[in-house]
């Protein structure tokens, strides 16, 4: 491998990842989008390229996939896939929510398993990366359908999950319901009540402010990339997608900080609203997409505003742009619309929201554009807090956990500011994160050998 030239490194390196991870492009842009930003770092301390840091990264320590039967209301039995990807130990027990989505597959864990591991090394908690999930739709299954194959699931993933080995959370497709029904089935299986998975219910091991921690976490360090500029929300018009736990909690905080949200989404489409989603509205769309399960047109249908039928929000005008929803759900064509439309601020509250293409461009316009390893690390921070309350048996209070988030989000900011502040006094965010993440986890590894 040529280490002397940048591009060079990461051409080769790219071969060598594509070679052994065939089919697997979403896998294949995260590790790039790394790989890119690390190259020059590395080629200049080159201790961690003999030992070959970056190709141990991205092969996982584990990867189980299993069979997950279930019986419907009818009686009727169906199988889905359950996955476990446990990508690297090396500053804690594995990490990462649980996602339940038709449409994933194991390139889908594997990418956003290598993303986590990164994203937890800059919160600077004591955790490892994982991801897992499985090709279940919760959407238009009852309650008792949901329980049963949560139950399923977990009588197999018991096996490789424990609050000292691996600690998973929710993600799409996983909130409150699930994790009660899959935490019931661990204790009943283990016969011990401990603190296995995050996102509990508040009176049964939960931590207050996690459900709104990614949708706050990603307005905090949206609001301290606005303070490097003399600016802040005050007055800002914002487009955000997704209409999920996420997205609801920026909307909140949105609001909180003088800020205008304008639009939300689901996978039918999306509602822009140019008076903006105001607390009653927000009211309105908790009880719809929480109780209900609704779509997000009928909020069209009650307050009479526009819907975008299988639109996403980017070509509404704004200032900031906070994708919520899933990955690639910003194309190049539509950076450039959000671009020209004048919005100069984009933090990224899903996984990956932006394709490589969005995302250069971004870069290249040198506007304040922040990936979601940094900017959503604020959902697994406060899971790594409920981790600690757990282990103490205690729990904090709403102001002390918002404030801890704060000051992560805060941190991590600085971090990605230190390692990605060039000389005319751009911050390339993504280099930034990707570098302060890296060195965490690599130094870890060398320090505990060929593990």
């Amino acid at each position: 491998m040529n280490i002397k030239d940048p591009k060079q490194f990461t051409e080769d390196f790219m071969a060598y990842l594509q070679a052994k991870n065939q089919g697997e492009p979403e896998f294949h842009q995260a590790v790039l989008e790394v790989v890119e930003s690390l190259s020059e770092f590395l080629i200049k301390n080159p201790r961690y390229i003999h030992f070959k840091i970056l190709e141990r990264m991205v092969e996982p320590e584990r990867v189980v996939q299993f069979r997950v039967p279930w019986t419907d209301d009818k009686g009727d039995i169906h199988i889905n896939r359950g996955y476990r990807v446990e990508m690297n130990s090396a500053i804690g027990p594995y990490k990462g929510g649980l996602r339940f989505h038709p449409n994933i597959n194991l390139n889908i864990f594997k990418f956003l398993a290598f993303e986590q591991v990164l994203k937890n090394s800059l919160t600077s908690l004591p955790m490892g990366g994982g991801k897992g999930g499985s090709d279940f739709d919760p959407k238009g299954k009852s309650d008792n359908e949901v329980m049963r194959f949560c139950q399923s699931f977990m009588i197999e993933l018991t096996r490789h999950i424990g609050p000292n080995t691996d600690v998973p959370a929710g993600d799409i497709g996983v909130g409150g319901r699930e994790i009660g029904f899959m935490f019931g089935q661990y204790k009943r299986l283990r016969n011990e009540f401990t603190g296995v998975l995050t996102g509990k219910g508040i009176d049964w091991g939960g931590s207050l402010i996690r459900p709104e921690a990614t949708g706050y976490g990603t307005v905090y360090f949206a609001e301290e990339m606005l303070k490097t500029r003399g600016d802040s929300f005050k007055g800002k018009t914002v487009t955000i997608s997704g209409s999920g736990n996420v997205a609801q909690f920026a909307v909140e905080k949105v609001l909180d900080l003088g800020g205008k949200p304008v639009s939300l989404s689901d996978s039918g489409g999306t509602i822009y609203d140019p008076d903006g989603i105001d607390r009653d509205k927000l009211e309105y769309i908790k009880e719809l997409k929480n109780i209900y399960r609704g779509r997000i047109s009928e909020y069209a249908e009650t307050y009479g505003v526009q819907y975008f039928e299988n639109e996403r929000p980017w070509g509404i005008k704004c200032d900031v742009a906070l994708p919520c929803a899933t990955q690639n759900e910003i194309s190049g064509s539509e950076a450039e619309t959000l671009l020209n439309n004048g919005c100069f601020v984009v933090a990224e509250g899903a996984n990956m929201p932006s394709t490589y293409e969005a995302e250069h461009k971004f870069l290249d316009a040198k506007i304040l554009y922040a990936p979601g390893k940094a900017a959503n690390a604020g959902g697994v921070a406060v899971s790594g807090l409920e981790m600690t309350q757990n282990s103490m048996r205690l729990s904090w209070t709403r102001e002390e956990v918002d404030e801890k988030l704060k000051s992560i989000m805060h941190n991590i900011h600085n971090m990605c500011v230190k390692h990605g502040q060039e000389k005319d006094g751009f911050v390339h965010y993504v280099r930034g994160a990707n570098i302060a993440g890296f060195v965490k986890v690599a130094n870890a590894m060398i320090a505990q050998g060929l593990v």
